[in-house]
């Protein structure tokens, strides 16, 4: 069964680190996903670009509305995510333990749901 792992961060917590403790960082990233290809789990990841760089759609009563980031009243946002092949949710909370990201911000686990019916 797929599990989403999401990063769920503080906005402003990248800024905090300098230029090498960054790569650092993104490095742990990639070497965990890398354990994960290699144990056959890994589906998708993906880092995403912080929210200043993102937008947000919303339409209401037939128009559209486009708020380009960042966003003020955000205090958190998705800075990535992984999507694994797990036979339960047990282990997919065991991946999401050895997450680097979780020390320094919240791994959600989330299964998928039923498809808007």
């Amino acid at each position: 069964m797929a599990y989403m792992l999401l990063i769920v961060e503080d906005p402003a917590q990248r800024a905090t680190r300098t230029e090498d403790e960054g790569k650092a960082v993104y490095q742990q990233m990639l070497d965990f996903a890398a354990d994960l290809k290699a144990r056959d789990l890994l589906l998708a990841v993906e880092s995403l670009t912080s929210q200043d760089q993102a937008s947000r759609i919303r339409v209401r009563g037939g128009k559209t509305q486009v708020l380009d980031g960042p966003f003020a009243e955000a205090k958190e946002m998705i800075g990535g995510f992984f999507l694994v092949d797990c036979k339960t949710r047990q282990e997919a909370l065991e991946i999401a333990a050895r997450c680097p990201a979780a020390a320094w911000a919240t791994v959600e686990v989330r299964a998928p749901g039923p498809c808007f019916t």
